[in-house]
């Protein structure tokens, strides 16, 4: 997803090049793909590179966009778009790309049929490995692998990183898939670089534990006591970050208490973040109704920095139901035991709302990349 590029913008196949070659070198087989990724790019430049391989190798992880609200890829055509774009008879390891509040229902549609489809390849043998990719909260999570594709997937693919442990709830995550014994695989382990650089005080205080490693070998070491993390992505963008992740797990290194407690402290100076409990009292005497915890933990995620996550959360909202219903009347603040200004932070989560680009939009941008490139 993070390839790096020519000033252009088109990708430094290369430098790609050079990257799987230093990563294939040094025990990395498993290689993370989408249509989406690039512009429908992504797929074909890694094909291509890993093409130059022994299939046994490498593995290829791919996934079908049906989170994108587009009727132009059906399962089958997808599919076999694909293989051909990536150069392989089979995918090691497919994923139900993103399924979440905002694309649950598409995947459930019977119309589509993408569950039987996909089934039906694991049982060809043109997918070893079914899982999904989640952005979803906690409880939604649940609902998922209750449903139908929880009684075919084999793993989850989730945002896991010492910042969203809390901030997302990705701890209760990792927990419900624990109970039901399946891996995880990381996504965002370090925030979309958030993590690689968590600002000057922080970074100073890592450097004081551990001279010279990076802020974001801390990041990678946490995940290495999470219980059922089997994968852990890293987009890296140039030679120095592979090269850096790779000399990180290049053994098993578990932070000490004092990085662990460094870790903690510095995820909460990120959060910046409103301190509701969640305690419900602000949401009886609202005339609107409002989930009002809801919306100020999506408000304390986009404060971090902006994240498709909680935009996509409030966009499957209700009108009446997101952060411009608030009437501003107080009732909520009157009652709260926190003392929180929450008419004041709905506003602003509000404004933030309006900022930033939709996940609608942003799938119909990447459909007609997609279409074009097509």
């Amino acid at each position: 997803m993070r390839y790096p590029l020519l000033p252009d913008n088109s990708i430094d196949k290369q430098t790609v090049a050079l990257m799987v070659d230093y990563a294939i070198a040094h025990g990395v087989n498993y290689f993370d793909t989408a249509l989406p990724y690039h512009g429908g790019l992504s797929e074909t430049v890694i094909g291509e590179i890993l093409s130059r391989y022994p299939r046994d190798r490498w593995m290829l992880a791919d996934k079908y966009p049906g989170h994108q609200h587009s009727r132009t890829f059906d399962p089958a055509g997808t599919f076999e778009r694909q293989l051909e774009k990536c150069r392989v008879d089979y995918f090691d390891f497919y994923l139900y790309h993103n399924i979440c509040e905002n694309s649950l229902d598409d995947y459930m549609d019977p119309r589509w049929g993408i569950l039987e489809y996909s089934a039906r390849q694991r049982e060809e043998g043109r997918i070893k490995h079914l899982g999904f990719s989640c952005h979803a909260t906690a409880e939604n999570l649940e609902k998922i692998l209750d449903g139908p594709y929880g009684e075919v997937i084999e793993f989850v693919q989730i945002q896991l990183n010492y910042l969203d442990w809390t901030l997302q709830d990705a701890r209760s995550k990792v927990e419900i898939l624990r109970s039901r014994n399946l891996p995880v695989i990381v996504m965002e382990p370090v925030r979309g670089g958030k993590l690689a650089h968590p600002g000057e005080a922080a970074e100073q205080r890592l450097q004081a534990l551990r001279p010279g490693a990076s802020a974001a070998s801390f990041a990678f070491r946490w995940l290495q006591d999470i219980p059922g993390v089997k994968v852990v992505l890293s987009g890296m963008s140039d030679m120095a970050q592979m090269a850096d992740n790779v000399a990180t797990f290049d053994h098993p290194d578990p932070l000490s208490d004092s990085e662990r407690t460094a870790l903690e402290e510095i995820a909460e100076g990120m959060k910046n973040s409103v301190p509701c409990t969640a305690c419900r009292y602000c949401c009886a005497g609202c005339p609107m109704e409002l989930d009002i915890p809801g919306l100020l933990a999506e408000y304390n995620d986009l404060r971090v920095q902006f994240s498709h996550t909680p935009m996509m959360r409030l966009e499957q909202l209700p009108d009446e139901k997101k952060p411009h219903s608030c009437l501003g009347c107080g009732a909520c603040a009157q009652i709260c035991p926190q003392g929180i200004d929450i008419p004041g932070a709905l506003a602003d989560l509000a404004a933030l709302y309006d900022k930033y680009p939709k996940w609608s939009e942003v799938c119909e941008e990447r459909n007609r990349i997609a279409e074009a490139g097509a």
